[in-house]
């Protein structure tokens, strides 16, 4: 069952009356995608747990980084897992998620991890003016799943496949594609919620009524209300919000995201109804038991991760920030990426390892050789400051460097327990907001700094920075 739940709404929200529509939709920021998106919803997740108790790791996704190679790893790497940890990444479909979810049940079940991890992240796009571009928003949700010390039992699984093309992306297309909503409907998302559901059900013996929460994967706001009527549920009652007008439609994330929001307002006893969709759909039922009391608040989940937001109604800003509007760069000095320096460096730019020293306990970033308080040589131990909070010593505001966001914030951050990195700082809503002794926390990013270095082996980069606390 689950162990532990997290996850991660972007800061940022696009008022849809920017672009003609009711409500607001979560958007990454420039330097967010699908992958720092799930490392933000594993450390939510894994708040107080032991991470080195993971086996396993499965991540789903329509929109990784790259279409071949595994954004698992880079995760999995970022988030500080054993490096003998499986990974597997589940892609091509909007029951990524819960296929990732359905398969570290199975691998708990079998015995082959003890603790599986399963986490999904979106930052789909819909065509500019589209009615996808209003609905679709980012986010991502992280679940550990684990044979003891469940706080929600799993009771039963269910699942059907239905070939039909109502949404999609051909590779190289930047945007959903999607057939007529009545179509879609009719032919595909009811009836195949309505399979799944019922065959849940008849499965366990039960009826509709048992159900005390029941979370629907849905493309707009109407859809779900339509197929749990149809399915007999009180959706005034038992029906999870889909939050399409405060969060918008998340693709693959959205039915774990809707499952993290169930939970945290869950009694023990409760059984919870959890239904994916896509070229088929995904149904779970799960029973929380009176652990969810030791775990509830100990994460920011999804509400305060929705209550903690910055509202923005710049749409040439938005379409800036997902690459859509053609901006003059600033070019940056000569260079290119180089996978051999990359990989000498992953354990500082990925996994933002530094050493302590084993004969005086000396903490600093980076790695050393020798330490600087008592010059000891090679007596150090790896040592981990992506979850741990900092404060700004100093901090510079540049106007220059070419960025996506302007000013651009340096600062230098002084770790909880020592250590020190200096690194740039994301989601300054308001620079006379920043000051020494700001209390910070590290949050990883894809790199977007010197937009005009010639990328000539097309990678995608990553580092750490630091952000404000959200509370």
């Amino acid at each position: 069952g689950i162990k532990a739940y997290g996850a991660y709404v972007p800061l940022f929200r696009l008022d849809k009356k920017a672009i003609g529509g009711k409500g607001e939709k979560a958007i990454c920021n420039f330097d967010e995608d699908s992958i720092t998106m799930a490392v933000e919803a594993i450390s939510d997740c894994l708040t107080g747990q032991n991470k080195s108790s993971v086996d396993a790791f499965y991540f789903g996704t329509t929109t990784s980084a790259y279409q071949e190679h595994s954004g698992a790893t880079t995760i999995a790497m970022a988030s500080n897992l054993r490096e003998d940890v499986y990974t597997a990444e589940f892609a091509n479909s909007l029951r990524a998620g819960t296929a990732a979810l359905r398969a570290g049940l199975d691998a708990v079940k079998a015995g082959s991890g003890k603790n599986v991890l399963v986490a999904a992240g979106e930052c789909r796009l819909g065509a500019p003016g589209s009615p996808q571009e209003q609905n679709i928003g980012d986010g991502a949700a992280a679940l550990l799943l684990s044979d003891r010390d469940v706080v929600a039992t799993i009771e039963g699984q269910y699942s059907v496949y239905n070939e039909i093309i109502d949404i999609w992306r051909l590779n190289g297309d930047r945007f959903v594609n999607t057939w007529e909503d009545r179509f879609i409907a009719e032919q595909g998302y009811i009836p195949t919620i309505e399979k799944a559901v019922k065959g849940l059900m008849k499965q366990m013996n039960c009826n509709p009524s048992d159900f005390a929460k029941v979370v629907f994967y849905s493309m707009d706001a109407k859809k779900s209300v339509e197929v749990g009527k149809m399915l007999k549920f009180d959706v005034e009652i038992q029906l999870t919000d889909p939050l399409i007008l405060g969060m918008g439609e998340t693709g693959s994330a959205s039915p774990l995201m809707l499952f993290v929001s169930a939970l945290e307002t869950a009694k023990p006893g409760d059984l919870i109804l959890l239904a994916s969709y896509g070229s088929g759909a995904d149904a779970f039922a799960f029973r929380v038991n009176e652990n969810i009391e030791k775990v509830r608040g100990k994460a920011l989940g999804m509400s305060r991760h929705l209550a903690s937001k910055k509202v923005i109604n710049n749409y040439p800003k938005y379409l800036e920030w997902r690459g859509l509007l053609p901006k003059g760069k600033i070019i940056g000095p000569h260079g290119a990426y180089s996978a051999v320096a990359a990989k000498r460096e992953y354990d500082r730019s990925i996994a933002l390892q530094g050493s302590k020293c084993k004969a005086c306990g000396y903490v600093q970033y980076p790695r050393q050789r020798v330490c600087v308080n008592c010059q000891t040589k090679d007596q150090m131990e790896a040592y981990g400051f992506a979850d741990r909070l900092g404060k700004i010593f100093t901090y510079n505001i540049d106007y220059i460097t070419p960025r996506a966001e302007v000013p651009t914030v340096t600062v230098e951050v002084d770790f909880d327990g020592g250590g020190r990195i200096q690194c740039y700082m994301t989601e300054v809503v308001d620079t006379e907001n920043i000051a020494i002794d700001l209390p910070v926390k590290m949050t990883f990013r894809r790199n977007t700094l010197w937009e005009g270095i010639a990328m000539r082996e097309s990678v995608c980069t990553y580092f750490w920075e630091a952000k404000p606390l959200r509370k």
